[in-house]
């Protein structure tokens, strides 16, 4: 039956940034379809809550404070996920960060903090996780958390705009090396979502009206509407899906 390759049952995974928002609305649908969840993020407190809202629907989800800017904390990560579960099914790659400036005023300290949160941690994170599934002879699935700025540019965030850019073709790179070893690679680019990482936005009404009144369905993102697509790449209904993004904007891109 179609619906029980979207089943999880069984299966456990990575989510960083899983505490809040678009991390914490892909870990609630993971966890609902019956994965078993290390829920990743640099505030303790606020993953020691969420695990214990998302263990309502079933889990284990295990709370784990790592800073993935920090090459040092990729290592644990990968360890602890091991340690709990054994193994490693999918990797959600969602752990972010943005700063703003007029980019002709942009600052190098923040240029290399969004890139190093970005991407450089992703990329070395997903790296670890497919070397041990290599190692392990098993199939397994990456999804990268890219942007609709990859492809808009977007206003006084450079940085953010050049680190999901990279997640994309990365996602490529990462799909075209490891696709042997049954490993798939996919990435998943919200629009505008109410998250903390929007919430200067989201107060500026001018920008938020302008910004709703270009996306189609006339409303931002639930980051709940994000989870439909995170099992759909993280369980086997995607098995030969590889290499791509999936944008989920409302459409906005279509104007």
């Amino acid at each position: 039956m179609i619906w029980n390759k979207f089943s999880l049952k069984e299966k456990r995974g990575i989510v960083t940034g899983g505490g809040t928002g678009l991390g914490k609305g892909m870990a609630t649908a993971l966890v609902q379809a019956g994965a078993g969840l290390l829920a990743v993020g640099r505030r303790k407190d606020v993953l020691e809550k969420t695990a214990e809202e998302l263990g309502r629907f079933g889990g284990p989800v295990v709370p784990w404070p790592a800073d993935l800017s920090r090459m040092e904390d990729i290592p644990g990560v990968l360890d602890k996920a091991l340690e709990e579960f054994g193994r490693v099914d999918f990797l959600v790659n969602n752990a972010g960060t943005i700063r703003r400036a007029p980019v002709e005023e942009y600052p190098e300290s923040d240029w290399d903090q969004v890139l190093r949160t970005n991407l450089k941690g992703p990329f070395f994170l997903a790296q670890a996780v497919a070397r041990w599934l290599i190692g392990a002879k098993r199939p397994g699935s990456i999804i990268n958390v890219s942007s609709l700025i990859a492809y808009l540019g977007g206003k006084n965030v450079p940085a953010y705009a050049a680190s999901k850019a990279g997640i994309n073709h990365v996602t490529k790179s990462m799909a075209a090396a490891w696709g042997q070893y049954g490993i798939r690679v996919n990435a998943i680019a919200p629009g505008w979502f109410g998250t903390e990482l929007t919430e200067a936005v989201q107060k500026d009404r001018e920008r938020n009206n302008e910004i709703t009144a270009r996306i189609p369905l006339g409303r931002w993102g639930d980051p709940l509407e994000l989870g439909g697509a995170a099992v759909f790449l993280a369980s086997d209904a995607s098995s030969y899906m590889t290499g791509q993004t999936i944008i989920i904007d409302g459409g906005l891109l279509t104007n």
